[in-house]
C-alpha cells in the first residue's frame, strides 16, 4: 500500500472511531512517527482528509479534527429518510420474492445485532446497523441510489458511534426499532413504516446531539 494511503487510512480510522475527537489537534509528525514514514505522504493524506471535511489544516501547526455539526446531523438524517423511505416502497413494488429475500437477510442481521448488543460491542453494532439499512436500499435495485447512500457511510459511522457512546440505551433502542421496521415491512404497512423510520432517525438525532442540541458535538473517545 502506498505510504500516503497508509497515512490516510490511519488518520481517518481514528477520526471516524472517535479516537481523535472533534477539535483535537493532530500533527504530521505524530502520524509519520507512528507509521515510520516521512511527513510528505502524511501531508498528502491530510489534504485528502481536508477535502472530505474531516480535517482543517493550519500551516506550520498541523490539523484540527472538524467536529460533527448539528447541521451535518440534520442533513444526513434528512437524506437517509428520503432514500430509505423510497427504497422500502420500491421493494414492496418489486413483488413478494424480493421482499421475502430481504426479510430473510434483515432477520439474520437482527440476530447478529442481538449478540452484539448483549456483548456491549458498540463499534461492531454500529457497523451492523449500517449493513441493516443498506440491505434495504440495495434491495430497491437502483445502483445510483445505492452509490448515493454509500456516500453517507463515513458520516453515518461517526454519528453512530457518537450516538452509542453518548446514550447508554441506544443499542437496546436501535435493536428494538430495527425489529419494528422489519415487522412493518413484512405486513406491507408502508405508512406505518415511514413513521417508524422517522422516529428511528429522530432517536439517532437525539442520541448524537444530546440534551444541549448545540451547533457542534464532541464524541466520547472511550472506544475499544
Amino acid at each position: 500500500m502506498p505510504t500516503s494511503q497508509r497515512a490516510y487510512r490511519y488518520a481517518k480510522e481514528r477520526i471516524l472511531d472517535g479516537i481523535l475527537a472533534g477539535g483535537e489537534l493532530i500533527s504530521e509528525g505524530t502520524v509519520a512517527e507512528a507509521l515510520g514514514i516521512s511527513r510528505t505522504p502524511v501531508r498528502e493524506a491530510f489534504l485528502r482528509l481536508e477535502s472530505e471535511g474531516l480535517l482543517r489544516l493550519y500551516p506550520k501547526r498541523g490539523a484540527v479534527v472538524v467536529p460533527v455539526s448539528a447541521k451535518e446531523v440534520e442533513t444526513v438524517l434528512e437524506t437517509r429518510e428520503l432514500i430509505e423511505s423510497f427504497a422500502a416502497e420500491k421493494v414492496a413494488a418489486l413483488g413478494p420474492s424480493v421482499l421475502e429475500g430481504l426479510l430473510g437477510e434483515l432477520r439474520e442481521q437482527l440476530q447478529e445485532q442481538a449478540g452484539l448488543r448483549e456483548a456491549g460491542d458498540g463499534k461492531a453494532f454500529v457497523a451492523a446497523d449500517q449493513i441493516f439499512h443498506q440491505l434495504i436500499v440495495r434491495a430497491a435495485d437502483n445502483p445510483i441510489l445505492l452509490d448515493l447512500y454509500a456516500g453517507l457511510r463515513d458520516r453515518q459511522q461517526r454519528m453512530g458511534l457518537y450516538a452509542v457512546f453518548n446514550d447508554g440505551d441506544r443499542l437496546r433502542a436501535t435493536h428494538h426499532e430495527h425489529a419494528e421496521l422489519v415487522g412493518l415491512l413484512e405486513k406491507g404497512d408502508l405508512t406505518a413504516y415511514r413513521a417508524a423510520l422517522r422516529g428511528h432517525l429522530r432517536g439517532t438525532r437525539a442520541a448524537v446531539l444530546g440534551p444541549r442540541q448545540d451547533s457542534s458535538i464532541q464524541p466520547s473517545t472511550d472506544v475499544d
